[in-house]
Protein backbone atom coordinates (compact mmCIF):
# COMPACT_ATOMS: atom_id res chain seq x y z
CA UNK A 1 0.00 0.00 0.00
CA UNK A 2 1.81 3.74 -0.97
CA UNK A 3 1.71 6.70 1.00
CA UNK A 4 -0.17 8.52 -0.77
CA UNK A 5 -3.35 6.27 -1.63
CA UNK A 6 -6.22 6.95 0.84
CA UNK A 7 -7.76 3.87 1.12
CA UNK A 8 -10.24 2.26 3.50
CA UNK A 9 -9.92 -1.65 3.68
CA UNK A 10 -12.11 -4.23 5.47
CA UNK A 11 -11.66 -7.36 5.33
CA UNK A 12 -14.42 -9.71 7.21
CA UNK A 13 -14.03 -13.30 7.88
CA UNK A 14 -16.99 -15.57 9.63
CA UNK A 15 -15.74 -18.96 10.26
CA UNK A 16 -18.47 -21.48 11.92
CA UNK A 17 -17.69 -21.74 16.21
CA UNK A 18 -14.76 -19.15 15.91
CA UNK A 19 -14.74 -15.91 16.84
CA UNK A 20 -15.46 -13.13 14.42
CA UNK A 21 -12.79 -10.91 13.46
CA UNK A 22 -12.93 -7.31 11.66
CA UNK A 23 -9.82 -6.29 10.24
CA UNK A 24 -9.19 -2.53 9.23
CA UNK A 25 -6.84 -0.53 7.47
CA UNK A 26 -6.53 3.18 7.19
CA UNK A 27 -3.62 5.53 6.17
CA UNK A 28 -2.52 8.47 8.52
CA UNK A 29 -4.28 10.84 6.54
CA UNK A 30 -7.74 9.18 6.53
CA UNK A 31 -7.51 9.35 10.45
CA UNK A 32 -7.10 13.43 10.31
CA UNK A 33 -10.53 13.61 8.22
CA UNK A 34 -14.31 14.30 9.49
CA UNK A 35 -15.43 10.82 8.80
CA UNK A 36 -17.22 9.17 11.18
CA UNK A 37 -14.46 6.17 13.30
CA UNK A 38 -15.79 2.64 12.06
CA UNK A 39 -15.32 1.19 15.95
CA UNK A 40 -15.60 -2.77 14.77
CA UNK A 41 -16.81 -5.33 11.47
CA UNK A 42 -19.90 -6.86 11.67
CA UNK A 43 -19.80 -10.53 9.76
CA UNK A 44 -22.76 -10.87 7.70
CA UNK A 45 -23.95 -14.83 8.07
CA UNK A 46 -22.92 -15.61 4.54
CA UNK A 47 -18.90 -16.19 3.48
CA UNK A 48 -18.35 -14.61 0.73
CA UNK A 49 -15.75 -16.79 -1.42
CA UNK A 50 -13.07 -15.54 -3.51
CA UNK A 51 -13.79 -15.45 -7.31
CA UNK A 52 -10.31 -15.94 -9.18
CA UNK A 53 -10.06 -19.81 -6.76
CA UNK A 54 -6.80 -18.37 -4.62
CA UNK A 55 -5.06 -16.40 -7.74
CA UNK A 56 -5.16 -12.95 -6.20
CA UNK A 57 -3.55 -12.68 -2.69
CA UNK A 58 -3.75 -8.92 -0.78
CA UNK A 59 -1.54 -7.92 1.81
CA UNK A 60 -2.66 -6.09 4.52
CA UNK A 61 -0.84 -4.43 7.85
CA UNK A 62 -2.11 -2.62 10.53
CA UNK A 63 -3.97 -3.33 13.76
CA UNK A 64 -6.62 -5.98 13.75
CA UNK A 65 -9.80 -5.74 16.51
CA UNK A 66 -11.42 -8.68 17.93
CA UNK A 67 -14.96 -7.90 18.63
CA UNK A 68 -18.55 -9.10 18.67
CA UNK A 69 -21.75 -7.12 18.84
CA UNK A 70 -24.89 -7.63 21.43
CA UNK A 71 -27.07 -9.22 18.36
CA UNK A 72 -24.16 -11.45 17.76
CA UNK A 73 -23.74 -12.87 21.44
CA UNK A 74 -27.93 -13.43 21.56
CA UNK A 75 -27.48 -15.50 18.33
CA UNK A 76 -24.37 -17.97 19.53
CA UNK A 77 -26.09 -17.92 23.22
CA UNK A 78 -29.32 -18.85 21.34
CA UNK A 79 -27.56 -21.32 19.51
CA UNK A 80 -26.02 -23.23 21.84
CA UNK A 81 -29.26 -23.13 24.04
CA UNK A 82 -31.14 -25.03 21.36
CA UNK A 83 -28.57 -27.46 20.79
CA UNK A 84 -28.48 -28.51 24.41
CA UNK A 85 -31.76 -28.66 24.29
CA UNK A 86 -32.42 -30.75 21.21
CA UNK A 87 -29.79 -33.30 21.92
CA UNK A 88 -30.75 -33.77 25.83
CA UNK A 89 -34.67 -34.11 24.63
CA UNK A 90 -33.27 -37.11 21.72
CA UNK A 91 -31.16 -38.73 24.46
CA UNK A 92 -33.84 -38.67 27.27
CA UNK A 93 -36.07 -40.21 24.89
CA UNK A 94 -34.21 -42.86 23.68
CA UNK A 95 -33.32 -44.21 27.44
CA UNK A 96 -36.68 -43.83 28.13
CA UNK A 97 -37.17 -46.37 24.88
CA UNK A 98 -34.10 -48.50 26.37
CA UNK A 99 -35.69 -48.73 29.68
CA UNK A 100 -39.16 -49.78 28.52
CA UNK A 101 -37.80 -51.87 26.43
CA UNK A 102 -35.37 -54.01 28.77
CA UNK A 103 -38.44 -54.31 31.17
CA UNK A 104 -40.76 -55.49 28.94
CA UNK A 105 -37.75 -58.34 28.14
CA UNK A 106 -37.11 -58.99 31.10
CA UNK A 107 -40.63 -59.52 32.56
CA UNK A 108 -41.65 -62.73 31.39
CA UNK A 109 -38.23 -63.92 32.18
CA UNK A 110 -38.69 -62.65 35.55
CA UNK A 111 -42.35 -64.31 35.98
CA UNK A 112 -40.55 -67.98 35.30
CA UNK A 113 -37.70 -67.46 37.59
CA UNK A 114 -39.08 -66.14 40.79
CA UNK A 115 -41.07 -69.25 41.98
CA UNK A 116 -37.79 -71.66 41.43
CA UNK A 117 -35.86 -68.45 43.64
CA UNK A 118 -38.97 -68.17 46.26
CA UNK A 119 -40.72 -71.19 46.48
CA UNK A 120 -38.79 -74.21 45.07
CA UNK A 121 -40.06 -76.99 47.14
CA UNK A 122 -43.58 -75.94 46.89
CA UNK A 123 -43.33 -76.53 42.68
CA UNK A 124 -44.92 -79.09 41.32
CA UNK A 125 -42.40 -80.88 38.29
CA UNK A 126 -42.63 -79.48 35.19
CA UNK A 127 -43.10 -82.02 32.29
CA UNK A 128 -42.77 -82.37 28.69
CA UNK A 129 -45.64 -79.77 27.85
CA UNK A 130 -44.18 -77.40 29.81
CA UNK A 131 -40.37 -77.93 29.20
CA UNK A 132 -42.17 -77.46 25.02
CA UNK A 133 -43.45 -74.29 26.23
CA UNK A 134 -39.64 -73.17 27.12
CA UNK A 135 -38.44 -73.00 24.02
CA UNK A 136 -42.01 -71.27 21.83
CA UNK A 137 -41.14 -68.90 25.04
CA UNK A 138 -37.58 -68.06 23.58
CA UNK A 139 -37.96 -67.92 20.19
CA UNK A 140 -40.92 -65.21 20.40
CA UNK A 141 -38.93 -62.90 22.63
CA UNK A 142 -36.04 -63.64 20.08
CA UNK A 143 -38.70 -62.59 17.26
CA UNK A 144 -39.75 -59.99 19.69
CA UNK A 145 -36.14 -58.46 20.37
CA UNK A 146 -35.10 -58.90 16.40
CA UNK A 147 -39.00 -56.39 15.79
CA UNK A 148 -38.79 -54.01 18.24
CA UNK A 149 -34.74 -53.76 16.88
CA UNK A 150 -35.98 -53.43 13.58
CA UNK A 151 -39.03 -50.69 14.26
CA UNK A 152 -37.85 -48.52 17.51
CA UNK A 153 -34.19 -48.69 17.28
CA UNK A 154 -33.76 -46.86 13.79
CA UNK A 155 -30.92 -43.79 13.36
CA UNK A 156 -33.71 -40.75 13.73
CA UNK A 157 -33.75 -38.85 10.93
CA UNK A 158 -35.01 -35.50 12.86
CA UNK A 159 -35.61 -33.99 15.82
CA UNK A 160 -39.37 -32.98 15.60
CA UNK A 161 -40.93 -30.50 17.79
CA UNK A 162 -43.53 -32.24 18.93
CA UNK A 163 -44.27 -35.94 20.59
CA UNK A 164 -44.90 -38.83 17.87
CA UNK A 165 -48.50 -39.23 19.19
CA UNK A 166 -49.21 -42.90 18.14
CA UNK A 167 -45.54 -43.72 19.09
CA UNK A 168 -46.48 -42.26 22.77
CA UNK A 169 -50.11 -44.11 22.50
CA UNK A 170 -48.15 -47.52 21.61
CA UNK A 171 -45.47 -46.70 24.99
CA UNK A 172 -48.20 -45.93 27.52
CA UNK A 173 -50.22 -49.19 26.04
CA UNK A 174 -47.42 -51.42 26.28
CA UNK A 175 -46.67 -49.92 29.79
CA UNK A 176 -50.01 -50.20 31.25
CA UNK A 177 -50.77 -53.59 29.81
CA UNK A 178 -47.09 -54.93 31.45
CA UNK A 179 -47.88 -52.95 34.82
CA UNK A 180 -51.41 -55.12 34.71
CA UNK A 181 -49.62 -58.25 34.13
CA UNK A 182 -47.20 -57.82 37.81
CA UNK A 183 -50.25 -56.63 39.62
CA UNK A 184 -51.57 -59.78 38.71
CA UNK A 185 -48.92 -61.68 39.14
CA UNK A 186 -48.52 -60.15 42.31
CA UNK A 187 -51.46 -60.92 43.50
CA UNK A 188 -52.46 -64.37 42.06
CA UNK A 189 -48.98 -65.90 42.11
CA UNK A 190 -46.61 -64.52 44.54
CA UNK A 191 -48.89 -63.94 47.64
CA UNK A 192 -50.52 -67.38 46.90
CA UNK A 193 -47.38 -69.17 46.38
CA UNK A 194 -48.92 -70.92 43.37
CA UNK A 195 -47.34 -74.53 43.13
CA UNK A 196 -48.76 -75.35 39.37
CA UNK A 197 -45.42 -74.22 37.30
CA UNK A 198 -46.57 -75.36 34.17
CA UNK A 199 -49.40 -72.36 34.68
CA UNK A 200 -47.13 -69.98 35.37
CA UNK A 201 -45.22 -70.78 32.10
CA UNK A 202 -48.13 -70.63 30.17
CA UNK A 203 -49.22 -66.96 31.34
CA UNK A 204 -45.57 -65.58 30.75
CA UNK A 205 -46.83 -67.13 27.16
CA UNK A 206 -49.88 -64.99 27.34
CA UNK A 207 -47.85 -62.30 28.30
CA UNK A 208 -44.82 -62.55 25.52
CA UNK A 209 -48.22 -63.29 22.54
CA UNK A 210 -49.46 -60.28 23.46
CA UNK A 211 -46.52 -58.09 23.25
CA UNK A 212 -46.55 -59.65 19.66
CA UNK A 213 -49.67 -58.30 18.69
CA UNK A 214 -48.96 -55.15 20.11
CA UNK A 215 -46.21 -54.76 18.00
CA UNK A 216 -48.26 -55.65 14.85
CA UNK A 217 -50.37 -52.92 16.18
CA UNK A 218 -47.29 -50.53 16.28
CA UNK A 219 -46.39 -51.55 12.59
CA UNK A 220 -50.10 -50.89 11.15
CA UNK A 221 -50.31 -47.50 13.10
CA UNK A 222 -46.99 -46.47 11.75
CA UNK A 223 -45.55 -47.80 8.55
CA UNK A 224 -48.88 -49.48 6.93
CA UNK A 225 -51.18 -46.65 7.86
CA UNK A 226 -49.15 -43.56 6.09
CA UNK A 227 -48.56 -45.79 2.38
CA UNK A 228 -51.91 -45.28 0.93
CA UNK A 229 -51.81 -41.64 -0.57
CA UNK A 230 -54.52 -39.51 0.65
CA UNK A 231 -53.60 -36.11 0.18
CA UNK A 232 -51.68 -34.30 -2.76
CA UNK A 233 -48.98 -31.16 -1.37
CA UNK A 234 -47.86 -27.94 -3.46
CA UNK A 235 -44.24 -27.03 -2.12
CA UNK A 236 -43.47 -23.75 -3.49
CA UNK A 237 -40.41 -21.99 -2.71
CA UNK A 238 -40.75 -18.72 -1.47
CA UNK A 239 -38.33 -17.03 -3.23
CA UNK A 240 -37.79 -18.44 -7.16
CA UNK A 241 -41.42 -20.06 -6.50
CA UNK A 242 -39.89 -23.63 -7.58
CA UNK A 243 -42.60 -25.90 -7.22
CA UNK A 244 -42.69 -29.58 -7.06
CA UNK A 245 -46.17 -31.75 -5.84
CA UNK A 246 -46.09 -34.72 -3.93
CA UNK A 247 -48.43 -37.37 -2.76
CA UNK A 248 -48.48 -38.37 0.78
CA UNK A 249 -50.36 -40.56 3.08
CA UNK A 250 -52.31 -40.18 6.39
CA UNK A 251 -49.61 -37.79 8.69
CA UNK A 252 -49.45 -35.25 11.04
CA UNK A 253 -48.02 -31.82 9.73
CA UNK A 254 -44.60 -32.30 11.61
CA UNK A 255 -44.41 -35.84 9.81
CA UNK A 256 -45.62 -34.07 6.58
CA UNK A 257 -43.09 -31.78 6.95
CA UNK A 258 -39.98 -33.94 7.40
CA UNK A 259 -41.30 -35.91 4.38
CA UNK A 260 -40.80 -32.50 2.45
CA UNK A 261 -38.01 -31.41 3.92
CA UNK A 262 -36.40 -35.22 2.79
CA UNK A 263 -37.95 -34.86 -0.41
CA UNK A 264 -36.96 -30.80 -0.77
CA UNK A 265 -32.99 -31.85 -0.39
CA UNK A 266 -33.10 -34.58 -3.65
CA UNK A 267 -35.71 -32.67 -5.64
CA UNK A 268 -35.30 -29.17 -5.53
CA UNK A 269 -32.32 -27.37 -7.38
CA UNK A 270 -30.11 -25.84 -5.15
CA UNK A 271 -30.91 -22.26 -4.16
CA UNK A 272 -28.98 -19.38 -5.44
CA UNK A 273 -29.37 -16.32 -4.30
CA UNK A 274 -27.54 -14.16 -6.67
CA UNK A 275 -29.92 -15.27 -9.51
CA UNK A 276 -32.76 -13.17 -7.94
CA UNK A 277 -30.93 -9.71 -7.64
CA UNK A 278 -31.17 -9.50 -11.44
CA UNK A 279 -34.83 -8.23 -11.62
CA UNK A 280 -34.08 -5.81 -8.20
CA UNK A 281 -30.88 -4.25 -9.57
CA UNK A 282 -33.33 -3.89 -12.86
CA UNK A 283 -35.72 -2.20 -11.04
CA UNK A 284 -33.04 0.25 -9.04
CA UNK A 285 -31.90 1.12 -12.47
CA UNK A 286 -35.05 2.38 -14.22
CA UNK A 287 -35.61 4.41 -11.12
CA UNK A 288 -31.75 6.17 -10.93
CA UNK A 289 -31.89 7.51 -14.29
CA UNK A 290 -34.68 9.74 -13.34
CA UNK A 291 -33.41 13.30 -12.30
CA UNK A 292 -35.89 16.38 -11.78
CA UNK A 293 -34.97 19.70 -13.46
CA UNK A 294 -37.45 23.06 -12.45
CA UNK A 295 -36.88 25.41 -15.03
CA UNK A 296 -39.78 28.08 -13.77
CA UNK A 297 -39.08 27.92 -10.01
CA UNK A 298 -42.17 27.82 -7.66
CA UNK A 299 -45.17 30.04 -8.49
CA UNK A 300 -45.29 33.55 -6.52
CA UNK A 301 -46.75 33.63 -2.94
CA UNK A 302 -46.23 29.37 -2.63
CA UNK A 303 -43.83 27.80 -0.37
CA UNK A 304 -40.70 27.25 -2.69
CA UNK A 305 -39.76 23.72 -0.91
CA UNK A 306 -43.54 22.32 -1.26
CA UNK A 307 -43.89 23.93 -4.79
CA UNK A 308 -40.30 22.32 -5.37
CA UNK A 309 -41.56 18.59 -3.99
CA UNK A 310 -44.73 18.81 -5.56
CA UNK A 311 -43.20 19.37 -8.93
CA UNK A 312 -40.50 16.49 -8.41
CA UNK A 313 -43.19 13.85 -7.64
CA UNK A 314 -45.36 14.82 -10.66
CA UNK A 315 -42.72 14.54 -12.86
CA UNK A 316 -41.37 11.49 -11.23
CA UNK A 317 -44.99 9.88 -11.98
CA UNK A 318 -44.81 11.01 -15.30
CA UNK A 319 -41.15 9.69 -16.29
CA UNK A 320 -42.15 6.85 -14.49
CA UNK A 321 -45.48 6.25 -16.86
CA UNK A 322 -43.51 6.63 -20.07
CA UNK A 323 -40.58 4.13 -19.05
CA UNK A 324 -43.10 1.91 -18.07
CA UNK A 325 -44.14 1.09 -21.69
CA UNK A 326 -40.38 0.89 -23.13
CA UNK A 327 -39.14 -1.23 -20.31
CA UNK A 328 -40.51 -4.69 -21.64
CA UNK A 329 -38.34 -4.70 -24.51
CA UNK A 330 -34.63 -3.32 -22.44
CA UNK A 331 -35.67 -6.37 -20.34
CA UNK A 332 -36.37 -8.92 -23.30
CA UNK A 333 -33.05 -7.69 -25.16
CA UNK A 334 -31.20 -8.05 -21.65
CA UNK A 335 -32.15 -11.44 -21.59
CA UNK A 336 -31.21 -12.10 -25.35
CA UNK A 337 -28.07 -11.02 -24.57
CA UNK A 338 -27.47 -13.20 -21.37
CA UNK A 339 -28.51 -16.00 -22.98
CA UNK A 340 -26.07 -15.12 -26.13
CA UNK A 341 -23.40 -14.46 -23.56
CA UNK A 342 -23.83 -17.57 -21.67
CA UNK A 343 -23.99 -20.17 -25.11
CA UNK A 344 -20.77 -17.93 -25.87
CA UNK A 345 -18.85 -19.71 -22.41
CA UNK A 346 -20.62 -22.35 -22.60
CA UNK A 347 -18.54 -23.38 -25.46
CA UNK A 348 -15.68 -22.10 -24.39
CA UNK A 349 -16.28 -24.43 -21.87
CA UNK A 350 -16.78 -27.63 -23.96
CA UNK A 351 -14.13 -27.01 -25.94
CA UNK A 352 -11.54 -26.61 -23.04
CA UNK A 353 -12.74 -29.58 -21.13
CA UNK A 354 -12.25 -32.03 -24.43
CA UNK A 355 -9.11 -30.85 -25.28
CA UNK A 356 -8.01 -31.67 -21.16
CA UNK A 357 -9.67 -35.31 -21.66
CA UNK A 358 -8.17 -35.36 -24.99
CA UNK A 359 -4.38 -34.78 -23.47
CA UNK A 360 -5.59 -37.14 -20.19
CA UNK A 361 -6.34 -40.05 -22.91
CA UNK A 362 -2.61 -39.38 -23.78
CA UNK A 363 -1.20 -38.98 -20.96
CA UNK A 364 -3.06 -42.17 -20.31
CA UNK A 365 -1.33 -43.96 -23.34
CA UNK A 366 2.23 -42.79 -22.20
CA UNK A 367 1.84 -43.60 -18.50
CA UNK A 368 1.16 -47.88 -19.88
CA UNK A 369 4.45 -47.96 -21.54
CA UNK A 370 6.06 -46.79 -18.06
CA UNK A 371 7.07 -48.70 -14.88
CA UNK A 372 4.74 -48.73 -12.30
CA UNK A 373 6.44 -46.37 -9.72
CA UNK A 374 6.29 -43.58 -12.33
CA UNK A 375 2.38 -43.75 -12.65
CA UNK A 376 0.46 -40.57 -12.17
CA UNK A 377 -2.52 -41.40 -10.02
CA UNK A 378 -5.99 -39.69 -10.71
CA UNK A 379 -5.52 -36.79 -7.97
CA UNK A 380 -2.32 -35.64 -10.00
CA UNK A 381 -3.60 -36.06 -13.22
CA UNK A 382 -6.73 -33.53 -12.19
CA UNK A 383 -4.30 -31.24 -10.66
CA UNK A 384 -2.44 -31.18 -14.00
CA UNK A 385 -4.98 -30.83 -16.31
CA UNK A 386 -7.26 -28.24 -14.15
CA UNK A 387 -5.36 -24.99 -15.51
CA UNK A 388 -6.31 -25.58 -19.01
CA UNK A 389 -9.99 -25.36 -18.07
CA UNK A 390 -10.41 -23.35 -14.97
CA UNK A 391 -10.14 -19.58 -17.02
CA UNK A 392 -13.51 -21.10 -19.35
CA UNK A 393 -14.94 -22.57 -16.41
CA UNK A 394 -14.56 -19.78 -13.93
CA UNK A 395 -16.13 -17.40 -16.48
CA UNK A 396 -19.22 -19.50 -16.88
CA UNK A 397 -20.16 -20.24 -13.76
CA UNK A 398 -19.73 -16.50 -13.11
CA UNK A 399 -22.32 -15.31 -16.02
CA UNK A 400 -24.56 -18.21 -14.74
CA UNK A 401 -24.15 -16.69 -10.91
CA UNK A 402 -22.46 -20.37 -9.44
CA UNK A 403 -19.38 -19.05 -8.31
CA UNK A 404 -20.21 -19.44 -5.26
CA UNK A 405 -21.56 -23.31 -5.53
CA UNK A 406 -18.11 -24.33 -6.72
CA UNK A 407 -14.81 -24.20 -4.90
CA UNK A 408 -11.58 -24.97 -6.71
CA UNK A 409 -11.25 -28.19 -4.46
CA UNK A 410 -14.72 -29.62 -5.38
CA UNK A 411 -14.01 -29.43 -9.36
CA UNK A 412 -10.68 -30.77 -8.64
CA UNK A 413 -11.86 -33.68 -6.66
CA UNK A 414 -14.82 -34.27 -9.47
CA UNK A 415 -12.55 -34.37 -11.89
CA UNK A 416 -10.33 -37.15 -10.36
CA UNK A 417 -13.54 -39.01 -9.62
CA UNK A 418 -14.33 -38.92 -13.16
CA UNK A 419 -11.18 -39.83 -14.45
CA UNK A 420 -11.25 -42.53 -12.21
CA UNK A 421 -14.31 -44.13 -13.20
CA UNK A 422 -13.16 -43.13 -17.11
CA UNK A 423 -16.01 -40.61 -17.64
CA UNK A 424 -16.22 -38.38 -20.50
CA UNK A 425 -15.96 -34.83 -20.91
CA UNK A 426 -20.30 -34.58 -20.58
CA UNK A 427 -20.43 -36.30 -17.87
CA UNK A 428 -18.18 -34.08 -15.97
CA UNK A 429 -19.66 -31.05 -17.47
CA UNK A 430 -22.97 -31.94 -16.06
CA UNK A 431 -22.29 -30.56 -12.47
CA UNK A 432 -22.11 -27.23 -14.02
CA UNK A 433 -23.87 -26.99 -16.88
CA UNK A 434 -27.47 -28.23 -15.58
CA UNK A 435 -28.23 -26.44 -11.42
CA UNK A 436 -28.55 -30.33 -9.81
CA UNK A 437 -30.27 -31.38 -6.29
CA UNK A 438 -29.12 -30.14 -3.25
CA UNK A 439 -27.79 -32.65 -1.92
CA UNK A 440 -25.30 -32.40 -4.83
CA UNK A 441 -23.36 -29.57 -3.59
CA UNK A 442 -21.15 -29.45 -0.16
CA UNK A 443 -23.16 -29.47 2.96
CA UNK A 444 -22.04 -25.35 3.72
CA UNK A 445 -23.95 -24.68 0.73
CA UNK A 446 -27.36 -26.78 1.62
CA UNK A 447 -27.25 -27.89 5.50
CA UNK A 448 -29.85 -25.55 7.67
CA UNK A 449 -28.96 -26.13 10.90
CA UNK A 450 -32.91 -25.94 11.74
CA UNK A 451 -36.00 -25.65 9.99
CA UNK A 452 -39.03 -23.94 11.77
CA UNK A 453 -42.72 -25.34 11.30
CA UNK A 454 -45.12 -22.43 11.21
CA UNK A 455 -48.65 -24.05 10.99
CA UNK A 456 -51.91 -22.50 12.87
CA UNK A 457 -53.14 -25.94 13.51
CA UNK A 458 -51.76 -28.16 15.97
CA UNK A 459 -48.56 -29.99 14.39
CA UNK A 460 -49.69 -33.42 15.62
CA UNK A 461 -52.97 -32.75 13.79
CA UNK A 462 -53.42 -34.67 10.87
CA UNK A 463 -53.47 -33.04 7.28
CA UNK A 464 -57.02 -32.13 6.08
CA UNK A 465 -58.22 -30.81 2.68
CA UNK A 466 -56.85 -27.51 2.38
CA UNK A 467 -54.19 -27.55 5.27
CA UNK A 468 -51.32 -24.52 4.58
CA UNK A 469 -48.36 -24.58 6.71
CA UNK A 470 -44.70 -22.90 6.15
CA UNK A 471 -41.40 -24.54 6.55
CA UNK A 472 -39.11 -21.44 7.53
CA UNK A 473 -35.41 -21.39 6.90
CA UNK A 474 -32.67 -18.88 7.03
CA UNK A 475 -33.11 -17.45 3.60
CA UNK A 476 -36.10 -18.99 2.26
CA UNK A 477 -39.71 -20.41 3.01
CA UNK A 478 -41.34 -23.28 1.89
CA UNK A 479 -44.86 -23.03 1.31
CA UNK A 480 -46.80 -26.52 1.62
CA UNK A 481 -50.41 -26.56 0.58
CA UNK A 482 -52.49 -30.05 1.20
CA UNK A 483 -55.43 -30.47 -0.88
CA UNK A 484 -57.23 -34.04 -0.92
CA UNK A 485 -57.12 -36.55 -3.79
CA UNK A 486 -60.65 -36.69 -5.00
CA UNK A 487 -62.76 -39.95 -4.10
CA UNK A 488 -62.96 -41.79 -7.56
CA UNK A 489 -66.21 -43.67 -8.99
CA UNK A 490 -65.55 -46.10 -11.57
CA UNK A 491 -68.83 -47.73 -13.69
CA UNK A 492 -68.26 -50.33 -16.26
CA UNK A 493 -70.30 -50.32 -19.53
CA UNK A 494 -70.50 -53.83 -21.11
CA UNK A 495 -70.11 -54.25 -24.85
CA UNK A 496 -71.69 -57.39 -26.36
CA UNK A 497 -69.20 -58.97 -27.98
CA UNK A 498 -71.64 -59.28 -31.33
CA UNK A 499 -71.84 -55.67 -31.75
CA UNK A 500 -68.69 -55.98 -33.31
CA UNK A 501 -69.09 -58.64 -35.77
CA UNK A 502 -69.93 -57.84 -39.62
CA UNK A 503 -71.03 -59.82 -42.56
CA UNK A 504 -69.37 -58.49 -46.13
CA UNK A 505 -71.18 -59.71 -49.04
CA UNK A 506 -69.62 -59.28 -52.95
CA UNK A 507 -71.61 -59.60 -55.83
CA UNK A 508 -70.05 -61.77 -58.90
CA UNK A 509 -70.60 -60.49 -61.88
CA UNK A 510 -69.37 -62.50 -65.22
CA UNK A 511 -68.84 -60.94 -68.26
CA UNK A 512 -71.26 -61.87 -71.01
Amino acid sequence: MEAGDRTLQVLEVCEASEEIKGVIVTTEEDSNTNSPPLASCRSTTKTSQDDNWGETTTAITGTSEHSLSQEDIVRITKDLEDSVGLNCRRYLTRILAVILGVLVLLTPLAFLVLPHLLWPDKLQKCGTACEGLYISIAFKLLILLLAVWGLFFRPPRASLPRVFAFRALLSVLVLLFVISYWLFYAVRILEAQDADYQGIVQYAVSLVDALLFIHYLAVVLLELRQLQPCFSVCVTRSTDGETRHYNLGQLSIQQAALAIIEHYYSDFPVHNPALLSASKSRAAKHLAGLKVYNVDGPGPGNNPAAGLAHSQSRAMIAAAARRRDTSHNELYYEEAEHERRVRKRKARLVVAVEEAFTHIKRMQEEEQKKSPGDVMDPREAAQAIFPSMARALQKYLRTTKQQHCHSMESIQQHLAFCITNNMTPKAFLESYLTPGPTLQYSRDRWLARQWTLISEASVTSGLRDGTVFLLKCVDFSLVIAAKKIPFVQMSEEYIDPKSHKFVLRLQSETSV
